[in-house]
């Protein structure tokens, strides 16, 4: 496929280092205003330019992965050069919805959604993918992409920014819990480098328990916990303390935030 992927900033520089590791014989260009940063990107299959122009021209996949405030003005701009017999966009952007971008253009052009997160670069993303009208029918392959990149899941538009939060601002919440683990590790006894590691190999194999055993978390606490023991007086005193209710107020307040 040849893939466009305008604007390389954090998240579109992690969509780009995630493609090219896991794929690396597809077509790219990519784009940014200041490509000092990702020139030594550039290879027989990766274009490095500021001419967006030149990128849609040559690509049949767009990858928009602007800020939401540049999407709409990025379409208007370059509305001739979108052909609905070529093209097929996809916007990482937060709050744009499909029928905004449709509107700003003048051919029927397939426009998807998609929120990775910033683990694209490591090729553990999850992401969130919705569609509408696509003459080209191109769905398998937007999802092939991502799907390169980590896990895929195929929702309704309308919950799109219910998995931004959990999906990609979720990053953000694990790693704070993570660091607060690593924190509790160091005023117990651990150097910041071993607690560091003990933490993160922690957090990796509980995700595998829940990803290969596909049971409820509360399955696997109830495995470790045992009457009296050490675990559960550490997860009554969390509790008392608010964890739970703490983590599910920032994710709705989060999601306010976007809908408002």
């Amino acid at each position: 496929m040849k893939i466009g992927i305008v604007g390389c900033g954090n998240l579109g520089l992690s969509i780009l280092n995630g493609i090219v590791k896991e794929s690396p014989d597809n077509q790219i260009y990519a784009s940014r205003r200041n490509i000092d940063s990702i020139r030594s990107l550039a290879s027989d299959t990766v274009k490095i330019t500021t001419d967006n122009s030149e990128l849609i021209k040559n690509s049949n996949i767009i990858i928009l992965a602007l800020k939401p405030y540049n999407i709409l003005p990025f379409i208007k701009e370059h509305n001739e050069l979108f052909k609905s017999s070529q093209h097929t966009i996809v916007s990482v952007a937060t709050g744009i919805v499909i029928e905004e971008i449709k509107n700003e253009m003048t051919e029927n052009v397939g426009v998807y959604r998609a929120m990775p997160n910033t683990a694209t670069s490591v090729n553990e993303s999850m992401t969130a993918i919705s569609g509408s009208e696509d003459v080209l029918n191109r769905g398998v392959e937007v999802s092939s992409i991502f799907e390169t990149l980590g896990e895929v899941v195929v929702i309704d538009e309308s919950l799109m920014d219910a998995a931004t939060i959990l999906g990609a601002c979720g990053v953000a919440y694990v790693l704070r819990f993570m660091r607060a683990m690593i924190q509790g590790g160091i005023q117990v006894g651990f150097d910041a480098k071993t607690a560091t590691k003990i933490v993160s190999q922690t957090m990796k194999g509980a995700s595998e328990l829940i990803i290969q055993n596909g049971t409820h978390p509360e399955e696997e606490i109830d495995k470790v916990t045992t009457p009296k023991g050490c675990t559960i007086i550490g997860l009554n005193e969390m509790e008392h303390a608010g964890f739970s209710s703490a983590l599910i107020k920032g994710i709705v307040t989060s999601y306010e935030k976007i809908e408002s």
